[in-house]
């Protein structure tokens, strides 16, 4: 009969479902295989990425940096820099009118001299730290017998930096301003407000040194003022200090400093007949 070949049919099936089955599971494999194969490529260019991202804040920050490093110039200052910009920052007074100031207060005088100086600071004529204990050691000046007499003309001759002992505490110009027959004093003018502190002669000048400023005073023909503006024409900056002198060639000259934008000190000399500009040096410190 006819009846058994069906289950031979159904075997035949079977086998091909079999092999369409794991025809279809290579297939699958392969295509999860491929999905891992691309989901690890993206993984790797979003690591990529993230890194990237991590690394502008790095790089927006290096402006900061060079900026604290522009900065750090300021603390690069020598000592001596240091002090010229406390001393310039307090300082209201231009050399100038220091200058017009000194002259005012000597009849007929002429301005041979003038330097910027901070509290305290002294010179070869007067000293004001030595001054002013006087004045505070007047109590015991009164004590002493011996100095009955002294003490009286010290104290009166301190009286002046007693007055003047508030100025001590800022910047001052001090000049040397000589009259027309070489006679010296010295000046003192508050370099905040303006005002002379006081004016003194200077005694201890002998004949031949005033015969030798009454001299020099005739052959500037310059003035200070002239003087400054051929000087920072040549360094620009601020003028700290005027000097007239000879110098080693037996030249009268002006020996300007101008301090520039850096507190770096310059002396500019400049010759006292004709202007010209001699010499530069910078001082380094």
């Amino acid at each position: 009969m006819t009846c058994d070949s069906p289950p031979k049919n159904t075997g035949f099936l079977r086998t091909q479902r079999f092999r369409a089955a794991g025809a279809a599971g290579v297939l699958l494999a392969a295509a999860l295989l491929t999905g891992c194969g691309q989901d690890s490529g993206d993984t790797s260019t979003g690591t990529a990425t993230s890194e990237a991202a991590r690394a502008v804040p790095e790089r927006t920050a290096t402006p900061s940096y060079s900026a604290s490093r522009s900065a750090s110039p300021s603390a690069t200052l020598t000592k001596d820099q240091k002090d010229r910009k406390t001393l310039l920052d307090s300082t209201k007074i231009t050399f100038d009118k220091a200058v017009t100031t000194a002259e005012g207060a000597v009849s007929g005088g002429k301005v041979v001299e003038l330097d910027l100086r901070g509290p305290g600071e002294s010179d070869d004529d007067t000293d004001r730290e030595s001054a002013s204990p006087t004045a505070s050691a007047s109590p015991s000046g009164t004590a002493s017998p011996s100095g009955s007499a002294s003490p009286s003309p010290t104290g009166t001759a301190a009286s002046p930096s007693a007055s003047a002992s508030p100025a001590a505490t800022g910047p001052e110009w001090v000049a040397t301003v000589a009259a027309k027959d070489g006679t010296e004093h010295l000046v003192r003018i508050d370099a905040v407000s303006g005002k002379v502190i006081n004016s003194t002669e200077d005694s201890e000048q002998d004949a031949g040194e005033k015969s030798r400023t009454a001299d020099w005073i005739a052959k500037a023909k310059q003035t200070p003022q002239q003087a400054a503006k051929a000087a920072t024409d040549k360094k620009q900056g601020t003028v700290t200090s005027l000097d007239l002198d000879e110098n080693d060639k037996n030249v009268l000259v002006w020996s300007v400093d101008v301090v520039d934008k850096g507190w770096t000190e310059t002396t500019v000399d400049v010759d006292a007949a004709t202007g010209s500009v001699t010499a530069e040096e910078t001082d380094t410190d």
